[in-house]
């Protein structure tokens, strides 16, 4: 079912298939980098979590399978795995965007209704 996040069987990628390259943000849970598939050179976004409990990685990774494809969903492409710490990331796929705190100034009050 769509909404049981709980009996997810997590396919854990290899975290060697991927480079850090730089941090772009952090948040309560993660903190985010550009970075590279060292397979392919495409580039991808790698959110390093946090120690959080199992559950929530599988929820976060459910709500991203069930929306995929969607308006404004960017793309899961792989979860892995640290061997050693066990520490997990998701690699996403990298868009191109302008910065929050860039394009808010900018918005005019039409914009931001």
């Amino acid at each position: 079912e769509y909404w049981d996040y709980e009996i997810l069987s997590v396919n854990w990628g290899c975290q060697d298939d991927y480079e850090v390259a730089r941090k772009v943000g952090r948040g309560k849970y993660s903190e985010v980098f550009e970075g590279v598939n060292a397979t392919t050179g495409d580039r991808c976004v790698i959110k390093i979590l946090k120690p959080v409990k199992k559950k929530k990685i599988k929820r976060e990774i459910k709500i991203l399978q069930n929306l995929c494809g969607g308006p404004n969903i960017i793309k899961l492409l792989d979860a892995v795995r640290d061997p050693q710490s066990k520490t997990p990331s998701l690699i996403f796929e990298y868009i191109n965007n302008t910065d929050f705190k860039t394009l808010y100034p900018t918005l005019t009050d039409q914009d931001i209704r």
